[in-house]
C-alpha cells in the first residue's frame, strides 16, 4: 500500500539516551550540519588558495556568534512563547528545543566570521564565498530536526506527503481536528536549500565567481526559496501588517541580495585577478596567495 502521509516520528525518537545523558534530535542535526558546512568551507577554502588551518579558527568565532544570533533572532520574531501571557521566559535560553532563526544566525555569524578574518588578516569575502554552500548544506541538515521536534509546519494539506502531527504536541494547532495532515515545510525548505546549494556550486565552477558572489547568491537562493515557504507556515510569529515578519525581511534580503550581486558582478566585470584569501598588510592580496 503507497503511504499517503509522512507519519510523525515514533515517540521518544526526538533524543537520543545515553544512560543520564540525553542528546536532543534537533541538537545532532544542528552540529552535523555545523560540521559538514566546515568540512566543505575547508575544501573550497584550499582549493582556492587559503590556509586550512583557518577555516577552522573563523569557525570558532561564527558558530557561537551564529547560534547566539539565531536565538536572539527568534526570541524576538517568536515572543509569545517566552514573554506572553503564558510564557516563560528561561525557555529563551533552551536552545535544544528548537528555534533558531536563520537571519540572526547568518548575521551574527558573519559578524564573527568578520572578527576572525581580520584577526588572521584573510580575506573575509574569500572567506564567504567558500563558506555560503556548505551553510546552504547545513541549513538543510538542520531542519530535520525540526521533523524530530513536530514543529515548524504549514497550514493543513490533503496531498500525498501531508505531515502527521501528534496532538499532544504543543505545537499542534487546537483548532483542527486530531486527524489534520500539514504542510511540511521544513522538508520544503530542506530540499529547496539543496537544490539551491548544487545550483550555487554550478555557477561558481562556471563563472568563476569572486569578491563576495557567491554569499551574495547564496543570500538570493535561500530567501526566494523562505520567501514561498513563509508564507504556507503556521506557527506563532510577530505579524506587521497582517503578515508575518519574516515575509518582509523575506522580501528585504532578497532585494539586497539581488542588488550586492549585480553590484559586484558590474564592480569587478572583465577583472582577471581573483580574491585572493590571504592578504598583505595594507589589505592587498599577498604575493604568496595562491591564485585559482
Amino acid at each position: 500500500m503507497i503511504a499517503t502521509k509522512i507519519p510523525s516520528p515514533p515517540e521518544g525518537w526526538d533524543a537520543l539516551h545515553l544512560g543520564p545523558l540525553q542528546i536532543h534530535a534537533y541538537a545532532i542535526a544542528i552540529l552535523t550540519g555545523i560540521f559538514f558546512a566546515i568540512w566543505l568551507a575547508r575544501r573550497r577554502w584550499v582549493a582556492r588558495g587559503g590556509d586550512p588551518l583557518a577555516v577552522e579558527e573563523i569557525a570558532l568565532w561564527a558558530v557561537p556568534f551564529g547560534i547566539v544570533g539565531g536565538r536572539i533572532y527568534h526570541v524576538i520574531s517568536t515572543p509569545g512563547p517566552y514573554f506572553g501571557a503564558e510564557g516563560r521566559p528561561l525557555d529563551a535560553f533552551k536552545v535544544w528545543q528548537g528555534g533558531l532563526g536563520i537571519w540572526g544566525a547568518v548575521a551574527i555569524g558573519a559578524l564573527g566570521a568578520w572578527i576572525a578574518c581580520r584577526r588572521l588578516n584573510v580575506s573575509f569575502s574569500a572567506f564567504m564565498d567558500a563558506a555560503a554552500p556548505g551553510v546552504l548544506i547545513a541549513q538543510a541538515i538542520g531542519r530535520v530536526g525540526n521533523y524530530f521536534n513536530q514543529e515548524l509546519f504549514g497550514g493543513p494539506t490533503t496531498l500525498p506527503w501531508g505531515l502527521e502531527v501528534q496532538p499532544y504536541q504543543p505545537s499542534f494547532p487546537s483548532q483542527y481536528p486530531v486527524d489534520t495532515l500539514f504542510h511540511p515545510t521544513f522538508l520544503y525548505e530542506l530540499l529547496w536549500n539543496l537544490a539551491g546549494a548544487a545550483l550555487i556550486l554550478i555557477l561558481d565552477r562556471r563563472l568563476r565567481l569572486r569578491f563576495g558572489e557567491v554569499f551574495w547568491l547564496y543570500v538570493v537562493v535561500y530567501t526566494a526559496g523562505r520567501l514561498w515557504i513563509e508564507m504556507l507556515r503556521i506557527d506563532e510569529a510577530v505579524h506587521v501588517f497582517g503578515v508575518r515578519i519574516n515575509v518582509w525581511v523575506s522580501i528585504l534580503v532578497l532585494v539586497l541580495g539581488i542588488a550586492m550581486f549585480a553590484l559586484i558582478r558590474r564592480k569587478h566585470s572583465g577583472e582577471m585577478i581573483d580574491d585572493a584569501p590571504t592578504r598583505g598588510r595594507s589589505g592587498e592580496p599577498s604575493d604568496q596567495a595562491a591564485k585559482t
